[in-house]
């Protein structure tokens, strides 16, 4: 072969020429190639050997972080960005109840009737769960609505309060009582080990709840701790006990029905409803547990690889730390997969959550007058023994409905489960709205008609809220009492953010 190529040549110089040209090509490309290596390579070396101050022990001041960090930091501070709205929700401030009034019917005796609003980015975390009616208004004759444990996925001064008074003892306490100590909002220390930077378990409600389950969180993949990391805070839980302690309903499963089996088993209820009087379930927010049911979890994707998109920068290769919503970046996110038009994947989207809530929104209307018939039965003299039926059903409704409008995205993680809890949940609000017909017929009432709560304020009245006094008194409170934490804190170095 060799032969006849030297003939070739002989005959024909510039073949050589362009075999030459060729090889000469293939030696420089190769070169640039190996410079480009060595150069990322040390650049990704620098980041470690180079590091600007030591963090160590748990430091929930992100800034500190950032010096070392800064690409991840940067990002991380685009959290407080309000400037997406896609077709349902997005970063901007929006009151859900306004939009939903017979969520307030639904809520009736619990705090969530008060005051419910869309969930803003991380650094908001902080000044969301201070401003909110939910957590009450701490002050001289006025009771702690809420625990400390309602700090627990806030901040990563959560951890080193853990650390320093111990988790039971920080679980019980008042939630006010730790307000100039909790200041710093989700950031580094609630994911990263100071030392290594890799992923770990800050939050013992997960590592629990595994250890009940026989499992070893320590044996999980670095894919795994990606979604894990998230499923410290973005899971069903509840308050157990006397002392508050958050505990994972897992022990015998992560599906509605398990869930709902551990805590009938348990004969738990968050509160009783002030109309019906039905002792009800509350959903914290099962984003996990659903996004496990859906496709992408079952082909090896991590809430990371839709969330926290890689970004490349010369030789660095980093995770964009502003959480949020894929359709944000689409190009960056869907699009690393799939290979459609951003408007086409877009709309794929669009169209699981409009179906998936067309049921949500008909459960909402069916379940609030399921609620109100059962008050109307009370109110006539029901004897308690013949409401059992209805009431079970209610709590089973409301259960279903709350698991899948609570979770975040579910509509899209799994949309396929989300509208079977949802088709559950509206058979069984229409059950219940059967067995109170007979109840109210045998009351002698025909004429059933329901009361006006076409918008959130009259909602909140038929409830019997007096929302001006308590959107007065929460208002005074912030004017004073936040100020005054945030000041302690600064006094003590224990928050350093403007």
């Amino acid at each position: 072969m060799f032969n006849k190529l030297a003939d070739s040549i002989r005959q024909k110089p510039v073949i050589g020429w362009v075999i030459f040209t060729v090889v000469m090509v293939a030696v420089f490309l190769l070169g640039l190639l190996a410079a480009s290596i060595t150069e990322r390579r040390a650049e990704i070396a620098t980041l470690h050997a180079n590091k600007v101050i030591e963090i160590t022990g748990i430091n929930p001041k992100s800034d500190e972080w950032g010096i070392n960090y800064p690409r991840e930091y940067n990002t991380w501070l685009k959290t407080k960005e309000m400037n997406f709205k896609s077709k349902h929700l997005g970063n901007m401030p929006e009151d859900v109840l306004e939009g939903r009034p017979e969520m307030v019917v639904l809520w009736a005796g619990y705090a969530f009737a008060r005051d419910y609003s869309a969930p803003r980015g991380h650094m908001h975390a902080i000044e969301d769960v201070s401003h909110t009616l939910r957590t009450g208004t701490p002050g001289d004759g006025i009771n702690d609505m809420q625990p400390a444990t309602c700090w627990t996925c806030k901040s990563p001064d959560v951890p080193r309060m853990m650390h320093e008074v111990g988790i039971t003892e920080f679980y019980k306490q008042p939630w006010s009582e730790f307000g100039a100590e909790i200041v710093n909002p989700i950031g580094c220390a609630d994911c990263h080990d100071p030392k290594t930077m890799h992923l770990t378990i800050t939050r013992p409600g997960l590592i629990e709840a595994f250890q009940r389950q026989g499992r070893d969180i320590t044996q999980a993949t670095p894919q795994e701790m990606r979604s894990l990391v998230c499923a410290q805070c973005h899971v069903e839980y509840y308050f157990k006990g006397d002392d508050k302690y958050l505990t994972f309903p897992w022990d015998g499963g992560m599906t509605v029905e398990a869930m709902e089996a551990y805590y009938d088993n348990a004969e738990y209820a968050d509160w009783t409803h002030s109309l019906s009087r039905t002792p009800m379930l509350k959903a914290q927010h099962p984003d996990y547990e659903i996004f496990l049911l859906g496709t992408h979890a079952k082909r090896g994707l991590s809430c990371a690889d839709c969330h926290m998109p890689y970004v490349s920068e010369g030789g660095i290769k980093y995770s964009n730390h502003q959480i949020m919503s894929p359709l944000k970046n689409i190009s960056s996110t869907c699009q690393t997969c799939h290979r459609d038009t951003e408007d086409n994947l877009r709309n794929y989207v669009y169209e699981y959550q409009d179906k998936a809530l067309e049921i949500r929104d008909r459960v909402e209307k069916e379940l609030s007058k399921a609620h109100i018939m059962a008050k109307t039965a009370w109110d006539k003299g029901v004897v308690e023994t013949k409401m059992k039926d209805a009431l079970k059903l209610i709590r089973q409704a409301q259960w279903r409905w709350d698991f899948a409008v609570a979770s975040h995205g579910a509509s899209f993680h799994a949309p396929v489960e989300t509208q079977r809890i949802l088709a559950h949940s509206l058979d069984r609000s229409m059950l219940a709205q059967l067995e109170l017909q007979k109840i109210l017929f045998s009351l002698g009432v025909t004429d059933f008609t329901m009361p006006d709560i076409s918008s959130k304020a009259k909602a909140q009245e038929y409830i019997g809220l007096d929302m001006k006094k308590l959107r007065s008194e929460k208002d005074q409170w912030i004017k004073t009492t936040i100020p005054a934490w945030l000041e302690k804190a600064r006094a003590e170095g224990k928050y350093t953010m403007n």
